[in-house]
């Protein structure tokens, strides 16, 4: 969205990502609560360090510009593996995680729909200035990601134990 806004209506991607992301936040806290919202402080600044650490360092993967469909199923996986870990603890790594876990808490879809939904409409707004083929990339690294965000978040989680008397 914050591509969206800065291509079509000419604002600042400076200024559009802090209020997307605050917005997502304060729909979150409404959905999700306080804890949350610490949470996703934390590991909102522990993506950021960690992203400007590895850019200290040379590529450690090889260039895959000519390979899009293995960049986009490489893209899915370590965005899916690493995002359901941050939110597998009960966290987001920004505004538009928090978004679909707001979706999927006040809707009740899975929260990988939920992901899916708010990517495909970003990605189909995008069509009006990305070619479709990039598109059509896009949509394989967010269908991917989606399900694997799902799926760690998920993984082997043990049901809650129920205390008598309750």
């Amino acid at each position: 969205m914050t591509l969206f806004a800065n291509k079509w209506f000419h604002i600042p991607k400076g200024l559009v990502t802090p209020i997307l992301d605050l917005s997502c936040y304060l729909l979150a806290f409404r959905f999700l609560g306080g804890k949350f919202i610490r949470i996703s402080v934390i590991s909102t600044l522990f993506v950021s360090l960690f992203y400007d650490l590895w850019e200290q360092f040379p590529y450690m993967l090889p260039d895959l510009s000519d390979y899009p469909l293995a960049a986009a199923l490489l893209g899915g996986v370590f965005v899916g593996i690493g995002v359901g870990l941050i939110v597998r603890q009960g966290g987001s790594s920004g505004g538009d995680d928090a978004l679909a876990l707001s979706i999927s808490r006040g809707t009740g879809w899975r929260l990988s729909r939920a992901y899916l939904f708010t990517d495909l409409v970003v990605l189909g707004l995008s069509l009006s200035y990305i070619p479709v083929i990039r598109i059509a990339f896009s949509v394989v690294t967010v269908m991917l990601s989606s399900l694997l965000i799902d799926f760690v978040q998920n993984f082997r989680r043990q049901p809650e134990p129920e205390t008598a008397g309750e």
